[in-house]
């Protein structure tokens, strides 16, 4: 799984080491990933490898799903989770080369990722995978117009390559997480009127915890979701309800 160092995605790691499953974690800051990738295969007894990679480029998204193969086999379960929150602008003043970053990440990373899994995972004739969008792949915000189209492409490109792949036994689904506590929003945790802010958006009346993202992943990754693909879940404290 992709962006592993931290937040949701160290929960959503340590949910699938917890149930016993051998756990390839990747991200871009190679200290912070070994790191728990040790941690994990010590605290829980499990298999574990940290390759680190840039999930924008494609070659390094390759050798990922080729690294996993080579150690454990195969691969029967991915989650993309990686992502950057990118600047803070109108989509008039956005910069270019902020528009092209947030889209190499948080869309063509997914993109080159899910190509790799596919390809192996139709080879065995089964699989599933979990892209980690957000609620605002489905709603606006403004000041984020990078992101807010990158992950509603994250649920489009969700629900084509579910549609494709469906007949080959391989399930695709989305989750998208509203406003979750980890070190990608802290600096906006930390300016008390932008926090009650967010978190009057959340009927719940309080931000999420990566714990709770990872619950429902593990549960789209697993056989009891057997009949489910395509599909987008928000987890996000009724904030899409309003």
């Amino acid at each position: 799984m992709t962006g592993a160092a931290s937040g949701i995605g160290k929960a959503i790691a340590e949910a699938y080491a917890r149930e016993g499953a051998s756990v390839v974690l990747s991200d871009l800051n190679e200290q912070a990933g070994r790191a728990v990738a040790d941690e994990l295969a010590r605290r829980l007894k499990t298999p574990t490898h940290f390759v680190r990679a840039d999930v924008a480029e494609p070659s390094d998204c390759e050798r990922l799903v080729s690294e996993t193969v080579a150690r454990f086999g195969g691969l029967d379960i991915a989650c993309n989770n990686a992502g950057i929150s990118g600047e803070t602008n109108s989509t008039a003043e956005y910069s270019i080369e902020g528009w092209q970053r947030v889209v190499a990440v948080n869309l063509s990373g997914v993109f080159y990722c899910m190509k790799y899994e596919l390809a192996h995972m139709t080879s065995r004739g089964r699989g599933a995978i979990v892209n980690i969008t957000s609620i605002l792949g489905a709603v606006g915000f403004a000041s984020a117009p990078a992101y807010v189209a990158a992950k509603h492409g994250v649920v489009g490109l969700t629900k084509t390559a579910a549609v494709e792949n469906a007949a080959r036994g391989i399930r695709v689904n989305a989750v998208g997480p509203a406003f979750i506590s980890t070190p990608l929003i802290r600096k906006l945790e930390e300016d008390a009127p932008t926090r009650e802010m967010l978190i009057a958006k959340h009927p719940i009346g309080r931000f999420g915890k990566p714990e709770e993202v990872a619950e429902l992943v593990l549960w789209l990754s697993s056989g009891k979701a057997s009949y489910v693909t395509g599909a987008y879940y928000p987890i996000d404290g009724g904030y899409l309800a309003v």
